[in-house]
């Protein structure tokens, strides 16, 4: 699938500042916007450098190679639709990158087997499809203690229930998209 000259993301800061990669036409793909993706990284400017991150609905891999831009150790990323992962790795060769695992696995249907655990988990799932619970659930077994998750949603939509020992650090809304800093106190 041919990708439009519109579809590219920018990434915003650090080693890979204002460097453009293409994403393809897959339905449900829309990358995090330019204003949410800088707060987020706000929030996360302290605790971002080292980590190592999961970018669990990673599309167009603006949140995972943000990451990378800013200093985090290591990023997974996972998604469905293998167009979608041929040009995650073709943009992690372009941007000559080895601190990065690609998965293809649609989390809905089976969850993958993580060789690490994660300190930020960014969690952007289709809007539609109602797996934020069932995610705050498995994702525990493979974190680390005090990870943050990241959560963006429909506005429309309410936060599911927290799992025990997960609380809100933050919270904002932009046009339609609701977003979410969680810290998940695991033992």
């Amino acid at each position: 699938m041919a990708h439009k000259e519109s579809n590219t993301i920018r990434i915003i800061s650090g080693k890979f500042r204002s460097r453009r990669l293409p994403f393809p036409d897959a339905k449900g793909l829309r990358p995090t916007p330019d204003r949410v993706r800088e707060t987020l990284f706000n929030w996360l400017q302290k605790d971002i450098h080292s980590a190592v991150c999961l970018d669990l609905f990673a599309g167009s891999g603006a949140l995972g190679f943000e990451a990378l831009s800013r200093g985090a150790a290591r990023v997974v990323m996972v998604d469905s639709s293998p167009v979608v992962v041929k040009q995650l790795e073709e943009n992690t060769r372009l941007l000559d990158i080895s601190d990065v695992a690609i998965i293809e696995k649609d989390v809905s249907v089976s969850w993958p087997t993580f060789q690490e655990r994660f300190s930020v988990v960014f969690l952007d799932p289709p809007f539609k499809a109602n797996l934020l619970g069932t995610c705050f659930q498995k994702l525990q077994t493979c974190l680390l203690p005090d990870a943050l998750i990241y959560v963006e949603m429909d506005s429309a939509d309410s936060l599911p229930e927290l799992p025990e020992h997960w609380s809100v650090l933050k919270e904002k809304k932009a046009g339609a998209v609701s977003y979410y800093l969680l810290r998940a106190s695991v033992e």
